[in-house]
């Protein structure tokens, strides 16, 4: 019997044939990376680490420090990386949300397992990365050991097929995937098929960055064409990638017919079974919209933004917040206009941070306010207040309802 993707890199990293659901395996990792609220929360100094080459750090949450305990934890960042010799730090001015850096940086390659302490580490798997997020204790050991353990998972397959239509994006697909199967507890996702040629990487990134949301353990993507020009043009080589076998065993396998969508939201509280087409909500108030976090602060999520807002006005009443993922998206934002076309619609462009999107800092919302979000979580209180609500949709759903004022079908408004 074949393999999956997650199972032939678990395999390969584990110097086994062959792996199966059920068995728990002791892997290599080839990247670890901590960021900066590790440091500001019961920070030890290792003694010893495995490998400084296969770790970085990244200064992402609280960027710059809103607070003295995340000034510290800055501190104790520099100093580690100072002591061990660690080339790959991405401090203020070259910082960004962890797996925004990680993807400009090529620290997530084909084949490879990639650790990291934050809970979307899977948007990873876009680059065909054996990639999930473990709680600090855990992180530690690996940075001072090089390995961990996973127990083998099923995997679940989105098979896609057709062409998405014009206006929909990787936001709007994966909701339409909570929706209708909900959550993917103690299973793996994987997509692959025919359709995948037409979703470009940084929609699978959305895509796979939300997986944490249906509770998935790993959520990758098969290697194909696309994806190699993405790591060639980055000057990513000499990599290992994993495709699924003809005869892997899969726990369950899904078609996606990308044709037959539209752009969809999800309701407050959770993604799983509380989506629909934008097109029949009734017309929701909203207070705060946002564009940003790993899923959605992308270059491709700020043009799109941009394209949506380009001549028009934020409604009165409405606050539009957009964080680009990292600095280096920020800058070419800037560079192509985007902010300027962003900004000149009223909207506030925030530094390259977590911010908002975990409700940390950079506008958090209030008691009784409704925010629509392009971020990664919709449940209550994540954004603020207990009782606020939040909907969650795609970058363009987020601004064309940031102009109108009320949850809007993008469409309507670019057409």
């Amino acid at each position: 019997m074949g393999m999956t993707v997650i199972e032939k890199i678990f395999a390969r990293k584990a110097g086994l044939n062959s792996v199966s659901p059920g068995d728990t395996v002791v892997v290599d990792v080839d990247m670890t990376v901590l960021i900066d609220l590790q440091f500001a929360t019961m920070w030890l100094t290792p003694n010893r680490i495995h490998d400084p080459d296969k770790i970085a750090v990244v200064m992402d949450h609280a960027v710059p420090a809103p607070t003295i305990k995340d000034a510290a934890g800055g501190r104790n960042a520099r100093a580690f990386v100072a002591d061990f010799g660690i080339e790959r730090f991405y401090d203020v001015g070259r910082h960004g949300i962890c797996h925004q850096v990680i993807a400009e940086n090529g620290l997530a390659r084909p084949g490879e397992v990639l650790a990291c302490t934050d809970s979307h580490t899977c948007a990873a798997g876009a680059y065909n990365t054996a990639a999930r997020g473990l709680g600090p204790a855990e992180i530690y050991s690996i940075m001072c050991t090089g390995s961990t353990w996973f127990q083998v998972a099923p995997t679940i397959r989105y098979h896609f097929t057709g062409v998405k239509p014009l206006g929909v994006s990787g936001k709007d697909i994966f909701l339409h995937i909570a929706d209708k199967y909900g959550d993917a507890t103690n299973l793996n996702l994987e997509f692959g098929g025919p359709g995948l040629a037409g979703i470009p990487m940084h929609d699978r990134r959305t895509i796979a960055t939300q997986g944490a949301e249906v509770s998935a353990d790993f959520s990758t993507f098969e290697p194909d064409d696309v994806l190699t020009s993405f790591l060639e043009e980055r000057g990513v080589t000499g990599f290992a990638a994993a495709a699924p076998d003809p005869d892997a065993a899969y726990h369950d396998v899904r078609p996606v017919d990308l044709g037959e969508l539209e752009p969809y939201v999800a309701r407050p509280g959770t993604v799983s079974r509380n989506g629909l087409p934008v097109s029949r909500l009734h017309r929701q108030k909203v207070d705060q919209a946002f564009i940003g976090s790993c899923a959605n602060g992308q270059l491709e999520d700020l043009e799109i933004a941009a394209n949506v807002l380009r001549g028009k006005t934020v409604a009165p009443g409405v606050r539009l917040l957009v964080t680009p993922a990292s600095q280096a998206v920020y800058r070419e934002a800037m560079r192509r206009g985007y902010l300027q076309d962003i900004t000149d619609a009223g909207a506030v462009v925030t530094n390259s941070t977590c911010g908002a999107c975990f409700g940390y800092h950079m506008g958090v919302v209030g008691p009784g306010e409704v925010c629509i979000t392009a971020s990664t979580r919709n449940f209550t209180g994540r954004m603020g207040s207990t009782e606020a609500e939040i909907y969650m949709a795609s970058p363009a759903t987020v601004a064309a309802s940031a102009v109108t004022g009320y949850i809007t079908d993008p469409r309507s408004v670019t057409a």
